[in-house]
């Protein structure tokens, strides 16, 4: 087990009826600019409950977040709270929206050039203190430091990870996503496992807990995912899906544990050159880097055929194989695609985006094996 040291700030309200808690979380005095989406809010009813509850505060509002938020929308929130001395910002959808207002709480007072901020994380000193109402689970975000921001300008989508990230609260009504379509809720089951998988699948270093809980984790994503398909107004099945997707990435599978994210960090460049959800380049990418690197991983996703998928006959091999497999298939079932081709992507991107990653002379994984050579392997084999 690695040394770690673990912080969650972030005050979690979760249930039905609870949006009305923000007459009460969130101070009087407060000038409040309230960050949303495309306009689902306003017509799921959230919208309305959010008004509602803060109709004795001063508020403003900001549309028009898009889905991997872009640094120039995000812009245009910080000079309209800056101009109105805004002091507390409120996110209201899912993680694109709260991965946005993040980035919009530290730019608020930064002087200098705001991107500044994305590159080295270490100049985010101060920010302003934001809450979140969740409407989308999948990303965490809610209950955690991250958050990612994409520069469409420059094709650049670069993550950011800080302490002043934690929101002050998160309010999670599960009722809020009865009415998400299949394909938001696909990405979502999608995403919250493949946090889980980042931080479990790497190899066998004997943190009893984490692996039990990263499985746990991992098996009730897969018993939900199978439920929401159908059953989507099931209030239970819908409350489960959130936590699961919280619990996924608010540190508490991380403790001592060595973490991957490489397929993370290579299927940005899907986003970013192809329109990609984000869920859909991690259901393309992941498949071709365990095949590509499972003699590296191969203890592990043994004990993960094991464990979650109830494999016990076989070698360590054979059961690494039927573990890859059955990841790829639930990918499937989750109604998303696994080969690159299946979105049109043409066999020239491989070269494309090896180039861009050898550029930035990176490389990724819990023992820095994805270099952009092996990256390049992995996207051939996504083909």
């Amino acid at each position: 087990m690695n040394n770690f040291t673990f912080e969650n700030p972030t005050k979690l309200i979760f249930g039905k009826g609870s949006i009305a808690r923000l007459a009460t979380e969130i101070e009087k005095n407060r000038r409040i600019l309230i960050c949303f989406g495309g306009g689902s809010a306003k017509r799921n009813g959230v919208y309305q409950q959010v008004k509602e509850a803060l109709k004795d505060h001063y508020t403003l509002e900001f549309w028009g977040i898009e889905p991997n938020p872009d640094y120039d929308t995000a812009m245009k929130a910080v000079e309209l709270a800056r101009t109105n001395q805004i002091d507390f910002l409120l996110a209201v959808g899912g993680g694109s929206v709260i991965d946005a207002v993040k980035f919009i709480a530290h730019a608020i007072p930064y002087e200098g050039d705001a991107w500044d901020l994305i590159k080295d994380n270490s100049l985010i000193c101060r920010s302003t203190p934001l809450a979140t109402v969740l409407t989308l689970p999948a990303t965490g975000s809610e209950m955690n430091h991250r958050g990612v921001l994409s520069r469409r300008s420059t094709l650049e989508k670069v993550s950011f990870i800080t302490p002043y990230s934690f929101p002050v609260f998160s309010i999670l009504d599960p009722e809020t996503a009865y009415s998400l379509p299949q394909r938001q809720l696909s990405n979502g089951v999608v995403d919250a496992f493949m946090h889980t998988m980042e931080q479990y699948m790497t190899y066998p270093d004997h943190n009893i807990l984490m692996d039990r809980w990263a499985e746990g984790l991992l098996m009730s994503l897969i018993e939900t995912g199978e439920r929401i398909m159908s059953q989507h107004h099931d209030y239970d099945t819908m409350a489960n899906f959130m936590l699961c997707a919280s619990m996924a990435l608010n540190g508490f599978a991380g403790m001592g544990v060595p973490q991957d994210w490489a397929t993370h960090r290579i299927g940005y460049e899907l986003t970013i050159l192809f329109g990609l959800d984000h869920a859909q380049t991690l259901a393309v990418i992941y498949p071709a880097l365990l095949r590509v690197l499972k003699k590296h991983k191969r203890d592990k996703l043994a004990q993960y055929a094991e464990r979650v998928w109830n494999v016990h006959t076989g070698s360590t091999d054979e059961k690494a194989d039927i573990a890859i497999e059955k990841t790829e298939s639930f990918f499937r079932q989750m109604g998303l695609r696994t080969r690159m081709s299946e979105y049109e992507i043409p066999a020239e991107a491989v070269d494309i985006i090896y180039n861009r990653i050898k550029t930035r002379g990176v490389s990724y994984g819990e023992n820095l094996l994805v270099t952009p050579e092996v990256a390049r392997e992995i996207y051939k084999n996504a083909l």
